[in-house]
């Protein structure tokens, strides 16, 4: 065939990388702790209940549900029923799918949700719409980081039901169906550090990289990370690399301004518990006595994120004398940030413009299925609109480079196990 020598034929655009999501949600299934949890206390753990819905609110960051009896009027939804808790599952639990202006705060049953919520092969299915490899995902039920188990009364079932939620995650959610795609996160029992840390040892030694926890756990009741109660916790994900995820929210409490606030105000300023969270662990000096723990924050966007070690860096330059961390925060949090934290986003073009203040090492990519806010079925789509400034291999790094590397992934981003 013959050809103009005149012309040259341009480069072909490269692919864009398939999509490593490090903030996925699962639905957890009715029998995660009816098949796992001893016989004594099958009837006393978590379990689904269908009943029909009293009232329902959610303002100024609480989220009010009341279980009416059966027989009484209203939407009919199932509800995780465990000792005084009674929580639906409700269309912001799962909502791709539907029309955006369609969402309300109303209860569902499982038949009423997308099957990829809760189903392995379905939410195969759906990643494979949405250029999406593989995904760690945080729980529902137990809360982002197992708040549900650390309000019980009985101890002893608490920690039954983290470990049993720990081996469904491991061996069924993240099992041989998931091929590797699906990466476990694990839950410890926030209430005792010694068996936190137990916990972390355990699963670490099945493979997980990943353990949830609190962005602010004196709001949950619990020691501030300033104390070295947590202490037993970090030397275990220090020495086994396991990563600290933060999810907004996980400190049982969103961010607002009045009780009276709609959720609109808290869902804006989501981000406010992670700049709090973050200069926490910045000032702590934590992160300089553990030197290979790394934390990441999930849905919290990364936008927020060079103002916050800006300052962070001044107040260490000029007040640490008097600012109580000169003995134990040795360099600006701007250094310690890029040896130690992950900011992860699914929609923040402000940040992607402001990258080299935040550093392309420290940024992870999300699609948040099956929330609300989640990008699917159009990730692939939001991610390539809002990265169209960079270079491939930076984008490479963020979707997929960044992530392999925090969490210990095959070059495929797959969990091996």
């Amino acid at each position: 065939m013959e050809t103009n020598p005149g012309t040259t034929t341009p480069p072909a655009e490269p692919a864009f990388p398939e999509i490593i999501s490090v903030d996925d949600h699962t639905v957890e299934p009715p029998d995660v702790w009816r098949d796992r949890l001893p016989a004594k206390y099958r009837d006393t753990g978590p379990r689904i209940v269908r009943a029909p819905l009293k009232e329902m609110s959610f303002l100024g960051g609480r989220f009010a549900p009341v279980m009416g009896e059966p027989g009484d009027e209203g939407p009919v939804g199932d509800w995780w029923v465990y000792e005084d808790l009674r929580r639906p599952l409700t269309r912001l639990d799962t909502a791709v799918g539907h029309d955006r202006d369609e969402i309300r705060l109303e209860v569902i049953t499982y038949e009423q949700m997308r099957p990829g919520s809760y189903r392995v092969r379905d939410r195969l299915a759906d990643m494979d719409v949405n250029h999406v490899g593989s995904a760690l995902c945080f729980p529902t039920f137990p809360r982002f980081c197992g708040q549900t188990f650390t309000e019980a009364r009985d101890r002893e079932l608490g920690l039954l039901g983290i470990r049993a939620y720990n081996d469904w995650m491991v061996e069924e959610w993240c099992g041989p169906e998931a091929a590797g795609r699906l990466i476990p996160l694990c839950l410890i029992p926030l209430w005792d550090a010694e068996l936190a840390a137990a916990e972390v040892r355990r699963n670490a030694a099945r493979g997980v990289r990943a353990v949830a926890f609190s962005e602010i756990p004196p709001h949950l009741g619990l020691p501030s990370i300033h104390t070295d109660a947590w202490d037993p916790f970090l030397a275990a994900c220090d020495e086994t690399g396991t990563v600290v995820a933060m999810h907004i929210g996980s400190s049982s409490r969103m961010p607002s301004t009045s009780a009276d606030a709609p959720p609109a105000v808290g869902s804006t300023i989501t981000f406010a518990n992670c700049c709090f969270s973050m200069t926490d662990w910045l000032m702590s000096g934590k992160l300089e006595r553990f030197p290979g723990l790394r934390i990441m924050y999930a849905e919290g966007q990364i936008g927020w994120i060079p103002y916050i070690l800006e300052r962070a860096d001044v107040v260490w330059e000029e007040n640490r004398g008097w600012g109580g961390v000169a003995d134990k925060v040795t360099r600006p949090p701007s250094e310690v940030f890029a040896d130690h934290v992950y900011g992860c986003f699914f929609d923040d073009a402000f940040g992607l413009r402001n990258l080299d203040a935040i550093g392309v090492g420290n940024v992870l990519y999300e699609t948040d299925y099956p929330h609300s806010d989640s990008t699917w079925p159009k990730s692939r789509q939001v991610a390539e609109a809002q990265m169209a400034h960079l270079a491939p291999d930076v984008v490479e790094r963020i979707v997929r480079g960044n992530a392999i590397d925090l969490l210990g992934l095959t070059p495929e981003g797959l969990w091996a196990g």
